[in-house]
């Protein structure tokens, strides 16, 4: 009988296969948006179980246990690494059509060439044969990012980081490259007085310029983005419920600015205008370095406020928000337009519903300085499975130029996460080659073939500038 994850997985037609073995399998990796460790990578991490590969951090799974009536005790409690592994494995075909499923048996085959399906009776088979590879040589952070011809990784990092596990990890002259990307969401946290005080501490320290008014503050935010851009780093990140358009006076920054130092929350008017301002300057320091600024839109992040206050943050307690995200986008948009301080730009989106809103939005500011200088981004989070990609690409398609995509990213925090730009190339050889077959694309494989290349790696390296030799 036929494993379940095949040659041919996803690939429903004759065509859908040439492409993907001929043009999209063997093309490298270049991963512009991660949340992996820089210590694991830079330290070389040797995992010591399945667990810790595989099942620590990951809130996609804890979410489906939790789901499936498993106790927050294996998800994010103090069970032993085996028994949250078993927890796991019973819950496991309960997930079928949910990507999880997908995604769990893909990394199963590729890392370990295990085609067992996972559940209660191959788990114990199935933690020992795996736990036996991650005992080798070849299955050290490093050899894995090499195994999965990942030529450059992009972290995400606060300003505040140190940097020293980028710095560490370069001084070895490593063959995967590995860069820092600027995230500076908790500078916009004036809503927040004793929060916001103690990042600005931490700024203070790792710029090591004394903030005690509101230009001071500015000066250190760039004082950190030129630290970043000396390690490689050419990328920046928001995580934002929706763009900051209340656009004020620096006067008026620097008083809710105060404020919040003072103790005084700002109000979330307040708060809009603060972060709108911010925003404008992020813009401008991207801008004057070539960097791509990178929006992540729409999520509702922490809603489970008990869980929160016990599990932390980033646990599996966020969902999809359903913010307007048009006129806001476009006015912040528009105004770096005006201001000569429009970035390269990648926007995602949070809400299948807000698909064709970017789209369109991405043609309004594309200048014909750049080949796709504004990007949509690929299915995000909720929507990074099958469907979820099927739309990105509709929608990209029919309102933009896919030619110019630059394709998947992991978004992850696991080390076994590498198969999701398998995913995302079979979903697309598919869809293209169902396409071809029906005659609503030419039957031309290396006219198609070449577009499909350069999604999966060409454009990526063209776009972002990366050092990926």
């Amino acid at each position: 009988m036929q494993s379940f994850i095949h040659e041919d997985f996803l690939l429903t037609t004759p065509t859908a296969r040439v492409l993907y073995h001929e043009y999209a399998e063997n093309e490298p990796i270049l991963d512009y948006h991660c949340h992996l460790s820089p210590k694991d990578v830079a330290e070389n991490r040797q995992f010591q179980n399945l667990f810790e590969i595989w099942l620590e951090g990951d809130h996609y799974k804890w979410r489906a246990l939790r789901a499936h009536g498993i106790s927050e005790e294996f998800c994010t409690g103090n069970a032993s690494p085996y028994d949250k592994f078993l927890a796991w494995a019973r819950t496991v075909p309960y997930t079928l059509r949910n990507p999880l499923y997908h995604w769990t048996h893909l990394e199963l085959k590729r890392y370990f060439g295990i085609d067992e399906l996972l559940n209660e009776n191959t788990a114990h088979s199935i933690w020992e044969r795996a736990n036996a590879k991650l005992a080798e040589s070849e299955f050290t952070t490093q050899a894995i990012l090499r195994k999965f011809r990942v030529t450059t990784v992009c972290t995400t990092d606060d300003p505040t980081d140190d940097l020293r596990y980028h710095a560490q990890y370069l001084s070895q002259s490593p063959r995967t490259s590995m860069y820092p990307a600027f995230r500076p969401d908790k500078a916009l946290a004036v809503d927040r007085p004793d929060a916001f005080r103690a990042w600005v501490e931490k700024l203070e320290s790792a710029s090591g310029t004394a903030v005690q008014t509101f230009a001071d503050f500015l000066a250190a935010l760039k004082k950190r983005h030129a630290a970043f851009h000396a390690l490689g780093c050419r990328l920046s990140d928001h995580g934002l419920s929706h763009c900051y358009a209340d656009l004020c006076e620096e006067r008026v920054a620097a008083h809710i600015f105060r404020r919040s130092l003072d103790g005084i929350a700002a109000t979330p008017e307040e708060h809009a205008q603060f972060a709108s301002y911010l925003m404008l300057y992020f813009g401008q320091l991207d801008a004057e370095k070539s960097w791509t600024k990178q929006l992540h839109l729409g999520a509702i992040r922490n809603s489970n406020s008990a869980m929160l206050r016990k599990a932390g943050p980033d646990t599996g307690f966020d969902t999809m928000g359903d913010w307007p995200q048009a006129l806001s986008l476009a006015a912040y948009m528009d105004r770096l337009k005006r201001e000569g301080a429009l970035p390269k730009l990648v926007i995602y989106n949070n809400n299948p519903s807000d698909n064709y809103v970017f789209a369109t939005m991405i043609g309004n500011f594309q200048d014909g300085s750049i080949a796709g200088k504004i990007q949509f981004g690929s299915g995000w989070w909720f929507l990074d499975q099958k469907h979820g990609i099927e739309a990105q690409l509709e929608a990209l398609s029919n309102c933009g130029m896919l030619a110019h995509f630059v394709g998947m990213l992991t978004d992850s925090r696991s080390f076994m996460s590498y198969p999701r730009h398998e995913y995302f190339r079979r979903v697309l050889c598919n869809l293209l080659g169902k396409e071809m077959e029906s005659g609503e694309l030419p039957d031309d494989i290396p006219m198609i073939g070449s577009m499909i290349r350069n999604i999966c790696y060409a454009n990526a390296k063209r776009y972002f500038g990366l050092n990926t030799d």
